[in-house]
């Protein structure tokens, strides 16, 4: 499991560093089913498909969104406008594409366009016979937690 977790690790770490202008440190990764409470405001998602399908989604409150999409663009933002929503979606894309490339050699891997979820308390649900979403938690900003969801089959 290790070695699939990984990848997903180091690039997201590594996306926000670049991006985004800010340190992430990843905490121990959980199970998420669909009986969990998740308190996210937005969430950038994107199918993996090929060798094996599945995907990736960063989710996070708004005043974590707002404040990387201040990181990355300079200006201020205080609710979830288009431009965070451009940005969660591009952060999301640029982390999938990244993990693509690290994993080509397990599984011959294609990537949807990124949609983003915007909405109080929402969840992603799977499909029946993907019961759970493994979530990477990252603390960001010293006291904040994005979650960076995996399912794959």
């Amino acid at each position: 499991m290790q070695q699939y977790i990984e990848p997903f690790i180091e690039v997201c770490t590594m996306v926000f560093k670049k991006m985004a202008k800010c340190d992430l440190t990843a905490g121990r990764a959980y199970f998420i089913t669909r009986e969990d409470f998740q308190n996210w405001d937005i969430s950038g998602i994107i199918s993996l498909s090929g060798g094996t399908r599945g995907l990736v989604a960063i989710s996070m409150k708004t005043e974590t969104a707002t404040r990387i999409t201040e990181n990355i663009t300079g200006t201020k933002h205080t609710y979830l406008d288009g431009d965070v929503v451009d940005a969660i979606g591009e952060l999301i894309n640029i982390v999938a594409g990244n993990v693509k490339q690290k994993l080509q050699d397990m599984f011959k891997l294609a990537i949807s366009l990124p949609y983003v979820i915007k909405g109080k308390a929402h969840m992603i649900a799977l499909p029946l016979e993907r019961r759970r979403l493994l979530c990477i938690p990252f603390t960001i900003f010293d006291d904040q937690i994005i979650c960076l969801s995996i399912a794959i089959d």
